[in-house]
């Protein structure tokens, strides 16, 4: 059993999601011990059972631990990961309406699935747009187009919009299995990342007037053009199970994209909302980097997967990073280099002919 310490680097939940990925795909027993040691709220909490439960449902899992607040998990794997129609509900873990987030759990289950044979359909329910998370629309525009370059062919399509505090929201994640098993993706090349090609957003509002979308796709049209950068921004007033706002911002350049969402909480004018997705990504525009820095950490488990060594350049090097690069070297499928001078990531597969137990 490979024993992974829950409370190392950034301590909290990617160490939980990249080992429970690893250890489906390949067989290998896990016991992960002080996880999120340094949060408010030690343990799991309800979004990171539900991961759990999904990647053991995968593999037939035998799990030990597997409750809100348990600070340790024994994750035994019983037999490959299987393909089918799986349906993942944050609310039903505990019975209770959760905007728990599923773009979190969808990272989970995606890569097992992606180098297995078959194809699978996966419904995920709960929180689609919920802060301390990726967004739908950034699976949607930029993690999943950047994982179709290295190989994993799987499709999003937001059902349903889901906010804190109760969810409801519905993510139906389409993937195509290869079936050649881990070290089977194609490796990935992101050193510069070319002329600015679009930005485009969308705002969003569910059971709250339309004028709020509206002023959150003005608010970021005007900065942006402030900035000599034209987007195209679409307000949209939709229907959901609460009230809730975001909005989502995506640039596409020649070589790479990125993205970078801000959801709306009571107080908080629709004006400044966009205002901070506007900001984050005028930062990392003026940056220069191909890679942002929640894509970063997110690129080194399919670049671990993959047959040939990966570089990318990041526009910061975070604990994220540096945490989930750790993960990855405890199971030896990859070295992973970063460079803090230059920002460079290196991700050089130790075997490319390891294969699913």
């Amino acid at each position: 059993m490979l024993y992974i310490d829950g409370s190392y680097g950034e301590g909290g939940g990617q160490i939980l999601r990249t080992s429970l990925s690893l250890a489906a795909m390949t067989g290998q027993p896990i016991r992960i011990d002080r996880i999120r040691a340094g949060r408010e709220k030690p343990g799991l909490a309800i979004q990171h059972l539900t991961g759990v439960r999904a990647a053991a449902t995968l593999c037939q899992a035998e799990v030990m631990g597997d409750r809100v607040g348990s600070t340790q998990l024994e994750f035994i794997p019983r037999q490959p990961v299987q393909a089918g129609q799986y349906t993942f509900d944050v609310a039903q873990t505990l019975g209770t309406g959760s905007a728990g987030a599923v773009t979190l759990i969808l990272q989970t289950v995606l890569l097992p699935l992606a180098v297995i044979s078959g194809e699978s359909t996966v419904i995920l329910r709960g929180g689609t747009f919920v802060a301390w998370s990726p967004p739908a629309p950034y699976i949607e525009q930029v993690y999943l187009p950047v994982l179709q370059q290295m190989g994993v062919q799987a499709t999003l399509k937001l059902a349903a919009w889901g906010w804190y505090p109760r969810g409801g929201g519905e993510l139906i994640l389409q993937v195509r299995g290869n079936g050649s098993g881990v070290g089977s993706l194609r490796s990935i090349q992101l050193l510069e990342r070319g002329t600015l090609r679009q930005i485009q957003g969308v705002a969003i509002a569910t059971e709250l007037p339309s004028h709020i979308p509206q002023r959150m796709a003005s608010r970021a049209e005007n900065l942006l053009a402030e900035a000599q950068l034209k987007a195209q921004v679409q307000p949209r007033r939709e229907r959901g199970v609460g009230a809730g706002t975001g909005i989502f911002l995506m640039a596409e350049y020649d070589h790479s994209r990125t993205g970078f969402g801000a959801v709306g909480k009571l107080g908080l004018p629709a004006e400044e909302v966009a205002a901070i997705a506007t900001q984050e990504l005028l930062e990392f525009h003026n940056h220069g980097a191909p890679v942002d820095v929640h894509l970063a950490d997110q690129l080194l488990l399919p670049a671990a997967l993959a047959t040939t060594p990966s570089q990318y350049r990041v526009a910061e090097v975070s604990t994220h990073l540096t945490t989930n690069a750790w993960v990855i070297e405890q199971f030896g499928l990859a070295k992973v280099a970063i460079d803090e001078a230059t920002h460079l990531v290196t991700v050089s597969p130790v075997s490319q002919s390891l294969s699913q137990r």
